[in-house]
């Protein structure tokens, strides 16, 4: 069985500060919807919906979306989100949201992601501990709009 990278509100607040990558937010995702590698014929690896991915999932995704990225994979993150845990940003992280000049899509699909992450692991009943482990952070994109290195561009 994998394990699940870890959250803590130290995470969640630095992918809020935009200090982690968008295709880093998305694994966390990815791997909490049980989408798992596969590699095909040209030695590619792709993520698939597996055995435990949520059937609303698999049928509107087969492979893994980029939930930052494609504006379709973000409304749905956000209507996936349980009504009773809307506001989970706020409550448990504190988050009083982007200032007017933060605002753009990349900025607050990754909020969305980081409230789907809570409600997710509210859920479950997993306790969210202040510190855990953190991957490489990096300073925030000078432009917010293409985001770090590597990432998808944004639709």
């Amino acid at each position: 069985m994998n394990t699940l990278w870890p959250l803590s509100k130290n995470l969640l607040k630095e992918i809020l500060a935009d200090r982690t990558t968008d295709r880093f937010v998305c694994a966390l995702i990815w791997e909490r919807l049980d989408y798992k590698p596969v590699k095909i014929a040209d030695k590619t690896t792709i993520l698939v919906a597996g055995p435990n991915t949520p059937d609303y999932w698999r049928q509107k995704f087969l492979e893994a979306p980029q939930v930052i990225a494609k504006r379709s994979a973000s409304v749905h993150l956000t209507r996936s989100i349980p009504k009773q845990y809307k506001q989970a940003l706020k409550i448990c992280l504190d988050f009083e949201g982007y200032k007017i000049n933060e605002l753009f899509p990349r900025r607050t699909r990754r909020a969305t992601a980081v409230n789907w992450l809570l409600a997710w692991g509210l859920t479950k009943g997993k306790d969210l501990p202040k510190e855990g482990p953190l991957p490489t952070l990096h300073h925030a994109p000078e432009d917010p709009v293409l985001g770090h290195p590597g990432d998808p561009i944004i639709e």
